[in-house]
């Protein structure tokens, strides 16, 4: 995996470059060897730009992909830009009662999903993201970020 990482954010508590390319790595369904990720790393204002922009939501996010479109005769293996946003990943965590390290794997491993066509729009399409989510982020070491804990409400 090549991950270029661009740092654009304020925050401190950010996992270094070589994390984020385990994780990257360990979504990926069908790895060829050389596959080039960008990820970066943002403030509240620069995602909620984008998401006004391409998804019409005029709010912060916790991450957005954005897939490669390159022709079918390029030999690149280009998966495309994950734009992660280290203020909504800490607050997300802390309201969730999760470890911010286990919430940036999430964020990771979930973006790279999208960007090899995964999606969660449809309810059965939903269902076979999250479980892949969940078996890789085990593998990981990570708890199923889908579990609610009834007992703490």
């Amino acid at each position: 995996m090549i991950l270029d990482l661009q740092m654009a954010s304020s925050a401190t508590d950010i996992p270094p470059q070589a994390q984020f390319a385990v994780w990257a790595t360990a979504a990926l369904q069908s790895p060829v060897g050389d596959e080039e990720l960008t990820v970066r790393v943002v403030d509240e204002a620069e995602i909620q730009d984008l998401n006004r922009t391409y998804r019409g939501k005029d709010k912060p996010t916790n991450v957005l992909s954005f897939p490669a479109d390159l022709p079918d005769d390029v030999e690149l293996h280009l998966l495309g830009d994950l734009i992660i946003c280290a203020g909504v990943v800490a607050q997300e965590a802390k309201a969730q009662g999760k470890a911010i390290q286990a919430h940036w794997a999430h964020m990771v491993i979930h973006g790279t999903l999208h960007l090899q066509g995964y999606d969660h729009i449809d309810p059965d399409d939903a269902e076979i993201m999250e479980q892949l989510e969940i078996d890789i982020l085990a593998r990981q070491g990570v708890a199923n970020p889908y579990w609610i804990d009834d007992t703490q409400t």
